[in-house]
């Protein structure tokens, strides 16, 4: 099983690829998490967003597999406990299905990719900065294989 991380942007901050690199590191080997961005579709007052929405989806669609198992960062997705994706990892890891997490740019995701998705998960009722959700998902895969594992991290 292997967990990919989607996401549009490409210039994070130092202190974004700091966080990401830290959690994606704390993982264990058989759940390292690949991060693969996207390009920024390109935005300006001629050009209509639904352009660029489909730009980045192009990008995004590219890199999923056809067997992949597809989860959709969105506003109006289900939310989801810690405990919950503690339980939907176990499982994934045991389907062996390769997981692709897909983090829209500052639009959100197109149609086409929100159809694709096999799920759809709200982080959170508040909007996130999109750098910021990128280490919320990474810290919140850890902690979920924390519990997996049993490790003393989700309890402190």
């Amino acid at each position: 099983m292997k967990l990919k991380l989607l996401a549009v942007g490409t210039r994070m901050p130092d202190w974004v690829e700091a966080g990401c690199q830290e959690y994606g590191k704390r993982m264990p080997p058989e759940l390292r998490i690949q991060t693969i961005d996207v390009p920024l579709g390109a935005r300006g007052k001629n050009q209509p967003t639904e352009k660029a929405i489909e730009s980045e989806s192009q990008g995004l669609l590219k890199a999923i597999g056809e067997r992949d198992f597809v989860v959709a960062l969105d506003v109006l997705g289900k939310p989801m406990s810690t405990e919950k994706l503690a339980q939907n990892l176990s499982q994934w890891q045991m389907n062996g299905q390769d997981i692709c997490l897909i983090i829209g740019g500052p639009d959100g995701l197109s149609k086409r990719c929100l159809q694709r998705a096999n799920m759809r998960w709200s982080l959170s009722d508040l909007t996130l900065p999109h750098p910021l959700v990128r280490i919320v998902l990474m810290e919140q895969l850890y902690r979920a294989w924390t519990i997996t594992a049993n490790h003393p991290y989700h309890r402190s």
